[in-house]
């Protein structure tokens, strides 16, 4: 593929678009309500350290990330300590894993 990045990248108003213009009885500002507060239900959960399961797509979860006393700050190259922290995980899922692994085959 000869495009960059950015090219490639789909924003949230192309996905609100894009359902406008296959179900076209939605208007956009009520798809924008159901996606917002869908993305808000999946922090809530993740917030309440609660795995996000969405079949044949993928899993969200926090993960526990064990802190070190001798980390290096990629920028300045100084020596600082972590500490122990969570960090959002995604899994795909089956069908998920079978459009990337045809994507770059």
């Amino acid at each position: 593929m000869n495009k960059n990045r950015n090219q490639m990248k789909i924003t949230k108003a192309d996905i609100i678009e894009n359902i406008h213009d296959e179900e076209s009885k939605i208007s956009h500002e009520n798809i924008h309500i159901v996606l917002n507060s869908f993305f808000e239900e999946i922090k809530k959960a993740l917030g309440d350290d609660r795995v996000v399961e969405l079949r044949g797509f993928g899993t969200f979860e926090i993960r526990t990330r064990k802190g070190r006393e001798r980390a290096r700050n990629p920028k300045t190259g100084e020596i600082v300590p972590v500490e122990t922290h969570g960090a959002t995980t995604f899994r795909p899922g089956k069908e998920l894993k079978q459009i990337a692994w045809k994507l770059r085959g």
